[in-house]
């Protein structure tokens, strides 16, 4: 099958790279100061999810109500613990597949954009050496609504200046599917629970087989 795109919009944690281990120690590390249990099944749920909407359902373990301020003060503290962790990555951290995946798109003169809704989305990229590689990048400093919203991919396109509609979006995650299919740009789903979920336009064997389909 060919998809006739003229970008690609990719997600970054669990497509480009892979930080859900820094993001559960984090988390993990927090949910133990405060005395509540989590554990990696719970950690699933955040797969695609604002910091504050995980933090939420971190917290519907606790038996206590917590202020909008604390509530803001434990997002700080994890997102602290995370970017120190982040720290440790660097370009050995982007296999060699995508490298060379996203060398090729490029060559084939494909436009291409993160759509991340992570707020820690340019900081990673300039760990693992492509800081300066896409055409635009969209994340969660230019949203105010996480995945499944379409808001990051519509925001990726416009950037890109592209109609949504000549846009592909590659995801690991099943609210990102939702997302794209919202924006009405063609999903394809790569790993996690976006793949086989039911709502993708196509399942992806492989970063590489990108190259098969656009």
């Amino acid at each position: 099958m060919k998809f006739e795109k003229k970008a690609v919009i990719f997600d970054l944690d669990g497509v480009i790279c892979f930080t859900d281990r820094f993001h559960y120690q984090a988390w993990k590390a927090l949910a133990d100061r405060l005395g509540i249990y989590f554990d990696e099944t719970i950690n699933n749920r955040l797969r695609g999810v604002s910091r504050m909407a995980s933090l939420e359902i971190i917290l519907e373990r606790s038996d206590r109500e917590y202020t909008p301020a604390e509530k803001e003060a434990f997002a700080e503290e994890k997102n602290n613990t995370y970017r120190e962790l982040l720290k440790t990555m660097t370009p050995a951290d982007l296999t060699d597949e995508v490298k060379d995946t996203l060398a090729e798109l490029r060559r084939r003169g494909y436009l291409l954009s993160i759509g991340s809704s992570s707020k820690n989305t340019k900081f990673i990229l300039e760990r693992i050496g492509l800081g300066d590689f896409f055409d635009a990048i969209a994340d969660g400093t230019d949203i105010t609504h996480s995945k499944p919203d379409p808001e990051v991919f519509l925001c990726s396109a416009r950037k890109l200046g592209m109609a949504p509609a000549d846009c592909a979006v590659v995801e690991d995650a099943r609210a990102g599917i939702q997302a794209a299919r919202a924006a009405g740009m063609t999903a394809l789903a790569l790993h996690g629970d976006a793949e086989g979920c039911g709502e993708e336009d196509y399942n992806l064997s492989s970063f590489a087989d990108l190259l098969n389909i656009l």
